[in-house]
């Protein structure tokens, strides 16, 4: 593990493994530099992979007040890091962080991501009107295990009986570990998770260098999101929102070193 500083001098924290053109991944809610299983083994025959802790999570400071640019900054840190250029690719909400930071000017070659969680029409409810507001008021009471229920209820959509039945497992004890970075991944999905299309043309410029990849057994709604954005489009069979790292791999692989995907 080592650091690397953002532009506010917040520390982020990051390992880097293989060889070959640095291929940065960018974690979702409650993922950390760990998080990413075999994936980052599987990459490194081909890239300098690097995983890190987004602000506030694992070994990486978090300096407030918080704002999306700021995280922005710190994966622009880790590219120029890497030599000035990276390929990226995102999961979930860290795939909208991604987007963010090639659309506001970081050099990002490539760009792909996996189910960013958009809301884009009436397949699924959308976001109370008031999430943001309330997550983050459970966050500052320190309620920390009702701030992951409610993100994983409204968010995600997990029943509630089942969360309850979550809260007594082994893993619920990281989730509140992260739980404050929750809002953080609120602000990068902004009003995306609406019910309502995708800003017009918010990220049309990345359409020629853009993977966008989801699941064949992922719910409809978040399948139909990942559509609604410009650039390549590719389904993998049989996977669902937690995509098996030896069925992402080789997508990635084809995309990164070809430009397509076989």
């Amino acid at each position: 593990m080592d650091k690397v500083f953002s532009h506010d001098g917040t520390a982020i924290a990051y390992e880097r493994t293989g060889r070959g053109p640095t291929l940065v991944l960018v974690g979702g809610a409650f993922q950390r530099r760990g998080g990413f299983g075999a994936l980052p083994d599987l990459l490194a025959g081909h890239f300098s992979v690097i995983t890190y802790d987004r602000r506030g999570r694992g070994d990486s400071g978090d300096t407030a007040p918080y704002d999306v640019q700021r995280e922005v900054e710190d994966l622009d840190a880790l590219i120029r890091l890497a030599g000035g250029t990276a390929f990226v690719h995102g999961m979930s909400s860290g795939a909208v962080l991604a987007l963010e930071t090639a659309v506001r000017g970081s050099a990002v070659s490539r760009l792909s991501v996996y189910e960013p969680p958009f809301v884009v029409d009436d397949s699924r409810s959308p976001l109370p009107a008031d999430y943001l507001e309330h997550l983050g008021a459970l966050v500052k009471d320190d309620a920390r295990g009702d701030a992951v229920a409610y993100f994983l209820t409204r968010a995600v959509g997990v029943p509630d009986d089942a969360v309850a039945g979550m809260r007594h497992a082994p893993f619920w004890a990281d989730m509140e570990a992260v739980a404050h970075t929750l809002p953080y991944d609120g602000a990068v999905m902004g009003d995306t998770m609406s019910g309502r299309p995708l800003p017009t043309g918010r990220w049309n410029t990345l359409a020629d260098r853009l993977l966008v990849l989801d699941g064949g057994a992922s719910d409809s709604w978040i399948r139909n999101g990942a559509r609604a954005l410009p650039g390549l489009h590719r389904t993998l069979d049989g996977q669902d929102h937690g995509v098996d790292p030896h069925v992402l791999a080789p997508a990635l692989i084809d995309f990164f070193t070809t430009g397509e995907m076989a």
